[in-house]
């Protein structure tokens, strides 16, 4: 009895110890909804394909993930399906009256083969396939009835049938062990079942399932606990979680690479244990799952542990360096601050102050008195002090005392052993230590700014940084009263989510361009190269530089990831490390970022809707990983989609030339994401920038030939493939080659018609220029000839003159002469006779004078040349007096005028007129002169 006291003492303390070092930080849990996988919401049984994608039996039909799209594909006679079991490139499942398995066409998608119809297999009525294992060549088929053994390779199919319903089905060291309701277990030996044991145990529990461990055979049961099997002997297996299964219903389980246990249970969620039987953790809807009811469990190839549930899937990653805290029942709000004072850890909130014992499942208490908002914790002289919205407070045996109210509380910083310095909301105050306690002495005059990041240079010199305003130098007078001077940093720009911290004795400021360290020699802040790495320019979200006493390292949050940088292992160079997180993980506010060291080298982050847990200790580089395409269409503009080869190079015609490709790597972790990279060779000379999309669509590509790649990023870490597509856009109709040919021709029967077209042109030009040209010539000759003619018209005209002045002048003297010299002769007659006969005959001499008219004669064929030829032409019997009467009367001469000339009186002129009309057969009414003067 005293025996079996010190025992229960034992287990219970053993217990305690669970319990007291049983954490409630889970791994972190991907959730997917029926909205999010488009099926129903039971999961039957899930498997992992050789490429790693996960594959689930559900009530609607069989689920594929591929790390980024869910693809359903339904029961073919559209009954639930409750097993899938993947192996080489075939995916098996059963379900109503039915099994068989899946195979990828060229396409990539699924198509079903039925064993039950190839091979004319008569099903039970209302027989359905529960679970499938595959041994040595085989694959096994278990309904609550038979087992049906299908030789891969021959495809030969073997029945055993069952007396009675098959609970468990499970493969133990390459045997099949199954238990037969209210008969016993059993093994398949040689094709035919062999009984292993009947004892009442085994006949009167329902077996779960069954596994080995250094014990021996270990089956588990559904309400009962653990047992092990000995010599055919089942025996409790005692262990210190026994109990507390007691009351749990087992509904399907799994054992884990590292021999430890997932147990899926029916209305409490995941019961984790260690190869011991000692409960690790235990996961239930309030803690994360989405749902209590676990109808199947299932490890991947990465430890991350699938559970199919009443409602939805859900996958932990059970290895991530990570683990979360998210149980909103102990507390409520953002986490701003966190510390771990006297083994007890605080967290500082949005909503208050709550504490819970370092390293227990203890819920966290709420300390009076700090409703609000709590800004920082900081241990000084070993006092826990609280930056609070509502002030300053001293945290003692887990009360708070508020000994500052005056303004809202950013830091805390000890100047000396009786003198802290706090920054508040509006400027900066004295704390004094009064022998144990502290107190509120006085405020610094002269700087009324916010104060929520302070670094002390010396005792009356600090930094003050305004995330708006920029940063200030303030120096202090020896009473710490006033600020007698305020510089404001040139070297330095504002920035929002900017910080300063004191790290090593240097002073560090930190913005979106960088990490700049304090120069006491140069008196100003220089940029540091290294300490700048820290600082994640294309996913920059804060500049808040995190540095505890506990710790030498500085860390700095980014969007998709965390650094921190540690003193060199083998030199004074810092090293910077970065790890990797999703965006979709909840994190601190911006400018908020929070961590502290809990021990060794865990620490833990603040987020919004709780904590993370991060062990340095645990965490690896990503595994090696390949990516995949899955499927690439192709469809012309507003026409359908057509699925497309996967291996084969692919000639499109130029009118389907918009493709869309889709591309995924099977990454299960929630904490990773993953990132892809594309490159169209034809088209783009460099990558894409890393995105989460796992699709792209190029439209309207133009023709020739293509090569799509793409790869994948997790944590930094590329791929080890780059998945290839290579096709071709065919030229369209009209560049075919027939018609480059006929635009050649045309082309060139163009050019040979423009050549001649132009040839003719300019031809015709030079002829039309030459043409122009000898018409200029012509005409200026014209013109020169004309002018000559006009120049000799104009001598002829004034030669005519001149003739015609000379004959005009030579009659005028005739006429003169004669009028004259008859004058003479009349007054000489009229004189007297004496002497004068001589004189008379001198002048009539002179008046019949021959030469003058000879003279005349000349004188007047200068000045009317061919007349006197003319008329003697046309009337040939004019003697010489009618010629020269003809000349004068061509002179427009009167009758009286001509008279003298002729020696003749008027009259006489007259009676000559009318007997030259009669020789020129003139008219009666005919004029003489105008007749001689037309001629």
């Amino acid at each position: 009895m005293a025996f079996l006291k010190k025992s229960i003492c034992v287990v219970s303390f053993l217990l305690l110890v669970v319990s007291i070092n049983f954490s409630q930080e889970l791994p972190i849990i991907n959730s997917f909804t029926t909205d999010v996988y488009g099926a129903e919401n039971q999961n039957w049984n899930i498997s992992q394909s050789d490429n790693k994608y996960i594959y689930v039996a559900n009530n609607k039909g069989l689920l594929e993930y591929n790390g980024a799209d869910w693809n359903l594909y339904p029961t073919p006679n559209e009954t639930i399906m409750r097993s899938v079991k993947c192996f080489n490139n075939k995916v098996f499942t059963g379900f109503f009256r039915d099994f068989g398995y899946w195979e990828k066409d060229s396409f990539g998608v699924l198509s079903f083969t039925s064993i039950v119809k190839e091979q004319n297999i008569e099903m039970l009525e209302d027989e359905q396939i529960w679970t499938i294992i595959e041994i040595d060549g085989w694959m096994l088929f278990k309904s609550l009835q038979r087992i049906y053994l299908y030789n891969l390779e021959t495809h030969f199919v073997k029945v055993i049938n069952s007396r009675s319903k098959i609970n468990c089905f499970a493969k133990v060291d390459d045997v099949i062990y199954f238990q037969e309701d209210k008969r016993g277990l059993f093994k398949i030996e040689n094709g035919a079942s062999k009984l292993v044991s009947n004892h009442p145990i085994i006949k009167d529990n329902f077996i779960v399932n069954i596994f080995n461990n250094k014990n021996g055979l270990v089956f588990i049961t559904q309400k009962n606990g653990f047992y092990l099997l000995n010599n055919k002997i089942p025996k409790k297996w005692k262990i210190t979680s026994d109990d507390f299964l007691k009351d749990k219903t087992i509904y399907s389980t799994y054992q884990l690479k590292d021999k430890s246990f997932a147990l899926g249970t029916i209305s409490n969620g995941l019961i984790h244990l260690d190869e011991e039987g000692n409960e690790t953790y235990k996961i239930n809807q309030s803690t994360g799952l989405s749902n209590n009811t676990i109808l199947s469990v299932f490890e991947d190839i990465d430890n991350n542990i699938w559970l199919g549930l009443d409602n939805g899937l859900n996958c932990i990653n059970n290895n991530s360096h990570f683990k979360n805290y998210t149980k909103k029942s102990d507390f409520l709000g953002t986490i701003y601050t966190s510390i771990v004072y006297n083994k007890t850890l605080y967290l500082g909130t949005n909503q208050g102050l709550f504490y819970r014992e370092l390293n227990s499942n203890k819920p966290f208490q709420f300390i009076k008195n700090t409703q609000g908002q709590v800004w920082n914790l900081k241990i000084i002289d070993n006092i826990l002090f609280c930056g609070h919205d509502s002030g300053a407070f001293l945290i003692k045996n887990n009360t708070a005392e508020n000994f500052f109210s005056n303004q809202g509380t950013w830091d805390l910083l000890k100047i000396d052993d009786n003198t802290i310095l706090l920054g508040a909301y509006d400027g900066l105050y004295i704390l004094k230590k009064q022998g144990v306690k502290w107190a509120f002495k006085n405020r610094i005059d002269g700087f009324n700014n916010s104060s929520k990041y302070i670094v002390l240079a010396n005792k009356n010199t600090l930094f003050v940084n305004h995330e708006y305003k920029g940063v200030f130098r303030l120096t202090l007078n020896k009473d710490y009263t006033e600020v007698t001077k305020v510089i404001k940093e040139k070297s330095l720009e504002k920035s929002a989510h900017s910080s300063i911290i004191n790290y090593n004795n240097n002073i560090l400021y930190a913005n979106k361009k960088g990490v700049f360290i304090y120069s006491k020699k140069k008196d100003t802040f220089i940029k540091d190269s290294i300490f700048s790495k820290l600082i994640a320019k294309k996913s920059f979200v804060s500049a808040k530089l995190i540095h505890n006493n506990s710790s030498e390292k500085v860390w700095c949050f980014a969007k998709d990831n965390i650094r921190y940088l540690t003193p060199g292992k083998l030199s004074s160079k810092p090293e910077i490390n970065t790890i990797f997180i999703s965006e979709n993980i909840p994190k601190a506010a911006h400018g908020y970022e929070n961590i502290i060291q809990l021990n060794n080298d865990v620490y833990l982050i603040g987020t919004s809707n709780g904590y993370l847990e991060l062990d340095l200790n645990s965490y690896v580089e990503p595994k090696d990983f390949n990516v995949y395409l899955n499927s690439i269409k192709s469809f012309p503009r507003d026409g359908n989609k057509t699925p497309l080869h996967l291996s084969k190079k692919i000639t499109l015609n130029n009118n389907i030339n918009n493709l869309e490709f889709s591309f995924s790597v099977p990454n299960f972790e929630k904490i990773r994401i993953t990132k892809y990279q594309y490159q169209l060779e034809g088209l783009n000379k460099s990558w894409s920038e890393p995105s989460t999309a796992n699709s792209i669509l190029f439209e309207n590509i133009s023709y020739g030939s293509y090569k799509l790649k793409v790869r994948a990023i997790i944590g930094g870490k590329l791929s080890n493939n780059i998945a290839e597509f290579n096709f071709t856009i065919k030229r369209p109709w009209y560049l075919s080659n027939a018609f480059i040919a006929l635009y050649i021709f045309l082309a060139l029967l163009a050019l040979y018609t423009v050549h001649v077209a132009s040839k003719r042109y300019y031809k015709k030009q030079r002829e039309d220029l030459l043409e122009k040209a000898k018409k200029e010539s012509e005409l200026k000759e014209l013109e020169s000839s004309q002018q000559i003619i006009k120049l000799n018209n104009d001598k002829l005209r004034n030669d005519i003159e001149s003739k015609n002045r000379e004959l005009a002048s030579s009659t005028m003297n005739m006429i003169k002469k004669n009028e004259f010299l008859s004058t003479i002769k009349t007054e000489l007659v009229e004189g007297g006779q004496k002497n004068i006969t001589k004189v008379i005959k001198i002048i009539d001499k002179n008046l019949n004078n021959s030469d003058d008219w000879k003279m005349f004669q000349e004188a007047f064929n200068n000045a009317d040349k061919n007349f006197l030829k003319k008329v003697k032409d046309k009337h040939s019997n004019l003697t010489p007096n009618d010629l020269r009467l003809c000349a004068y009367l061509r002179l427009n001469l009167s009758s009286k005028e001509i008279a003298p000339l002729l020696n003749i009186s008027p009259r006489s002129v007259e009676v000559k007129r009318y007997r030259l009309r009669k020789k020129m057969n003139l008219p009666h009414d005919a004029n003489l002169t105008s007749y001689i003067l037309e001629l």
